[in-house]
């Protein structure tokens, strides 16, 4: 079917910046062999439950603490990917730890974007503007985004796309944070989306 689209839904926790990338990208026809059919947020604050509305995609908001357990949490989760016939998920700033038996359930399924060139920066206790922080501490002159699948092991998965930010003598983590954004994650995680969706709906 020519017009098939690969079902996305993205898993968010704060503002939603990625969210609205992978929004616009779809809006631009960047994006054209997907289809962001869903969001799950972990966060009833989340600003990017207002992106999805604005957006026309049904949002849900999944609390851990509500379902008692890791277990209960994740196992709402699935079920709502699974009521949805989700192909691709993507963890857009999700600040949750997935763990082995949901990441396995969904392999190769599941997508990241983190804020440095993996391996640097990455792992256990590395996130947000931690991630700019430690760069700056290292005193590295680039920097980057890597959008990578998910496994049980944090930033773990392979990698899919990469994109290298310079840094400035004077950049602050929060300067850093913006221009990783803009530079890079903003670009590959749309990207790796569409390539993604591609070859979902080709097989």
């Amino acid at each position: 079917m020519a017009d098939r689209k690969a079902r996305v839904a993205v898993l968010v926790s704060g503002g939603g910046t990625n969210l609205q990338a992978i929004i616009d990208a779809e809006k631009s026809g960047a994006i054209h062999s997907g289809h962001v059919c869903l969001v799950i947020a972990n966060n009833a604050g989340a600003y990017a439950i207002q992106r999805a509305q604005a957006a026309g995609i049904p949002a849900l908001v999944i609390l851990k603490k509500e379902c008692g357990s890791q277990q209960a949490f994740e196992e709402q989760i699935a079920r709502a990917i699974e009521e949805n016939n989700i192909d691709l998920i993507v963890l857009a700033g999700f600040m949750a730890i997935l763990s082995e038996s949901f990441t396995s359930r969904f392999d190769h399924r599941i997508i990241n974007v983190h804020p440095s060139l993996i391996p640097s920066f990455c792992g256990a206790g590395f996130y947000g503007l931690r991630v700019h922080e430690a760069a700056l501490k290292k005193g590295v002159k680039v920097t980057g985004a890597t959008v990578h699948f998910v496994n049980e092991i944090p930033d773990g998965g392979e990698i899919i796309q990469q994109k290298a930010v310079r840094v400035f003598p004077n950049d602050t983590p929060e300067t850093l944070q913006k221009r990783v954004m803009r530079q890079a994650e903003w670009k590959i995680l749309p990207s790796a989306v569409e390539m993604l969706c591609a070859n979902m709906i080709d097989q």
